[in-house]
């Protein structure tokens, strides 16, 4: 699965499906199992729309 989301992640830049997918609580452990910056993740978290 980890391959699928980080590919889903780099296709949408949609963090809260790739958190749901990966089943983290929080949205911080999602932005660090990806690796991506963390201004860049709040800023594309806050265009989802929950």
């Amino acid at each position: 699965m980890s391959r699928k989301a980080a590919l889903i992640y780099k296709k949408t830049g949609n963090l809260r499906a790739v958190q749901l997918l990966l089943r983290h609580t929080k949205l911080e452990s999602t932005v660090r199992y990806l690796g991506v910056e963390v201004d860049n993740a709040l800023q594309i978290a806050e265009q989802v729309e929950l």
